[in-house]
C-alpha cells in the first residue's frame, strides 16, 4: 500500500522489507517465511502502537487520508439497493452531497452525506465535499420526504466545511445551511449522524443536528480547521498542531465532553486501510443507534434530539 503519513514512515520501511522478500523468495531456493512471519507480527504491532497513540493533528492527517473511505465507499460496503435522488427542485444537482433510499440490513432507510472523491477527476467533480446551497436543499427535500414516509434518516458527515464561493453566497449559502440544521431538528423520524472523515463548521452540522452522532475512531469534528484556527490566533497555519490539540476535535475528547455518543472503532491502522470491516463496523453501530430509537413516537424523536442539543450547551 502507498500513500503512507509522515508519521508512518517506520511501519512503511517495515512493509517495504516485507515486499522485498516476498520478492526474493519466489526467486530463491532459501526458505524465508518465518523472516517473513516475524516481519508482519513486528509491522503489525508497530501499527497498532502508533494508531493508539495518534495526537490530534496526527488523526486530523488521517481524518483527510486521500484513501480514506468516502460516502460512495460506504454505499458499497454498508447499504444495500441505494436509489439516489438528485436535484434541490429550485436550482440544480449538488455531487458534493448525495443522497437517496437505502436499506441498513432489513431496514429501509433515507441515506444523506458528503461525497469528496478519490481522484483528480471525481474530487472537482464533487468539489471535494464542500456542499452548495443546492446541496443543503436537496438534502432539506430527502429530509422531508423520509418525514412523509417514516423513514429513519442516517447521514455521513464528511466536509471541511460548506463551500465559501461567490456565488454559493449568492444563492444564499448561510441560510441554505440554517435551514438544514433546522429541518434535521424538527424531522419527526429518528436521524443518526455520523461523522466518518472531517466534520467541518456548519457544513457538518447541517447534516449532524441528529439524535444520535456518532464518530468514527479517527475522525474530527470542529468548528474550524486547525489551519484556519491557528492562522487567527498565530497569524501562521504552521502552528496547526498546536490549535488541533487545544481545539479538542478527537473523537475521544468530544464523548468527554458530550458532544457525540458513540465512538465507531476503525480497522487497525485505520479505515483506510480496509473499507470493507469500516463499513461493516459502521453498519453495526448505525443498526444498534436505530434499533434503540425505534420505539420513540414522532414528539419523543423530536424532542430527545432538543433535548440533546440543549444540554451541550448547559
Amino acid at each position: 500500500m502507498n500513500g503512507y503519513l509522515e508519521f508512518e514512515k517506520p511501519v512503511a520501511q517495515l512493509e517495504a522489507r516485507i515486499a522485498e522478500l516476498r520478492s526474493s523468495a519466489e526467486d530463491d531456493s532459501v526458505d524465508i517465511s518465518s523472516e517473513i512471519s516475524r516481519l508482519e507480527i513486528k509491522s503489525a504491532a508497530l501499527l497498532a502502537s502508533t494508531y493508539a497513540s495518534l495526537t490530534p493533528w496526527q488523526k486530523t492527517q488521517v481524518a483527510r487520508h486521500p484513501r480514506r473511505p468516502h460516502f460512495r465507499d460506504y454505499v458499497e460496503h454498508t447499504f444495500d439497493d441505494f436509489l439516489p435522488l438528485g436535484g434541490d427542485r429550485y436550482y440544480g444537482e449538488d455531487e458534493a452531497i448525495l443522497g437517496g433510499f437505502a436499506k441498513l440490513g432489513d431496514r429501509r432507510v433515507m441515506l444523506i452525506g458528503h461525497e469528496k472523491g478519490h481522484d483528480t477527476e471525481s474530487r472537482l467533480r464533487h468539489n471535494f465535499g464542500m456542499g452548495k446551497p443546492e446541496g443543503y436543499r436537496k438534502a432539506i427535500r430527502l429530509m422531508e420526504l423520509a418525514g412523509r414516509f417514516g423513514l429513519p434518516v442516517i447521514t455521513l458527515v464528511d466536509t471541511s466545511g460548506a463551500f465559501p464561493g461567490i456565488e454559493a453566497e449568492e444563492r444564499g449559502q448561510a441560510e441554505a445551511i440554517a435551514r438544514s440544521t433546522e429541518a434535521c431538528l424538527a424531522l419527526p423520524v429518528p436521524m443518526v449522524a455520523a461523522i466518518v472523515g472531517e466534520g467541518g463548521s456548519g457544513g457538518a452540522v447541517a447534516l449532524a443536528s441528529a439524535n444520535r452522532v456518532l464518530m468514527l475512531e479517527h475522525a474530527v469534528y470542529s468548528v474550524i480547521s486547525p489551519e484556519g484556527c491557528a492562522s487567527i490566533l498565530w497569524r501562521t497555519a504552521e502552528k496547526a498542531s498546536d490549535a488541533a490539540q487545544a481545539m479538542k476535535v478527537t473523537s475521544h475528547d468530544l464523548e468527554k465532553l458530550g458532544v457525540i455518543d458513540r465512538i465507531v472503532m476503525e480497522p487497525s491502522g485505520g479505515a483506510h486501510r480496509d473499507h470493507t470491516l469500516a463499513g461493516e463496523l459502521l453498519g453495526e453501530a448505525l443498526e444498534t443507534e436505530l434499533a434503540s430509537l425505534a420505539a420513540m413516537s414522532s414528539e419523543q424523536v423530536i424532542r430527545q434530539r432538543e433535548d440533546r442539543f440543549l444540554s451541550i450547551s448547559g
